[in-house]
């Protein structure tokens, strides 16, 4: 299937690793040109795709990172707001400012990020934004202030898919499951905890493994995709039927 992704641009925040990085490499692929940001100068050469370090969290610095991938190539269509994590731990365990750092990262980085595309897209006729949230978002688990921010990451792509359907632009959620890439916790996970890594694959995966990054992009780039132009305000999960949304019950 030509998904009429060749000649489009993307940027795509936290695009030097994971499956930020995977959904870059498959927009790339597609014939996209593309531009990542993250705040490691190195990880980003090591990525392969243009990069411009930027740390999310400060609105200027997104601002700038998003207008210089704009201009680097003539224009943006898509944008992905893959950047995201958590601070602190669990409610007894963290700070209001964790809290706090914890929506910043996901929320407003990705909310502030659409909001400066809003109107290169509008120099192209209208264009796509996807967040990248979480089956954390739907599927309580921890940590705290980490699921109450994916859900609201996805509330926000519906609600942006509504206010911003009129201007020509397409705001979605995906949210994976446990995806499985190596120098990530659950690669950590198998190697450090293989016996109970097998038990959380076998029993929480009806397929008996992990999702992998390219399945996650794989799906990206559809709904990024002018084939997907009837989806809107929606959000999708790649999981493989994932039961729980953490490994949390195989630590003491």
């Amino acid at each position: 299937m030509d998904l009429g992704l060749a000649g489009k641009t993307a940027f795509i925040t936290g695009g030097s690793s994971g499956i930020g990085l995977a959904i870059g490499r498959a927009l790339r692929e597609e014939g996209a040109e593309v531009t990542v940001c993250g705040r490691d100068p190195e990880r980003l050469r090591e990525s392969g795709l243009p990069g411009i370090p930027a740390d999310v969290t400060d609105p200027e610095a997104l601002a700038r990172a998003v207008d210089e991938a704009a201009e680097r190539m003539s224009g943006l269509d898509l944008l992905v707001a893959n950047a995201g994590g958590v601070s602190g731990g669990g409610l007894l365990d963290s700070t209001p400012q964790d809290w706090l750092r914890t929506y910043e990262l996901n929320v407003l980085h990705a909310a502030h990020a659409i909001r400066c595309a809003v109107p290169h897209f509008e120099q192209r006729g209208g264009g796509s934004a996807l967040v990248v949230a979480s089956i954390t978002g739907w599927k309580p688990g921890p940590k705290s202030s980490y699921a109450p921010a994916k859900a609201a990451e996805i509330h926000l792509a519906a609600t942006l898919g509504q206010e911003l359907g009129p201007r020509g632009i397409r705001v979605n959620a995906l949210s994976p499951g446990s995806v499985m890439f190596e120098g990530g916790g659950w690669a950590w996970f198998r190697d450090h905890r293989p016996e109970q890594y097998e038990a959380f694959a076998r029993d929480d995966f009806p397929g008996g493994r992990l999702v992998e990054p390219r399945e996650v992009a794989d799906v990206a780039c559809f709904l990024l995709s002018p084939r997907a132009g009837g989806v809107n305000g929606a959000n999708i999960c790649v999981d493989g039927a994932q039961d729980h949304p953490s490994a949390g019950r195989f630590f003491p």
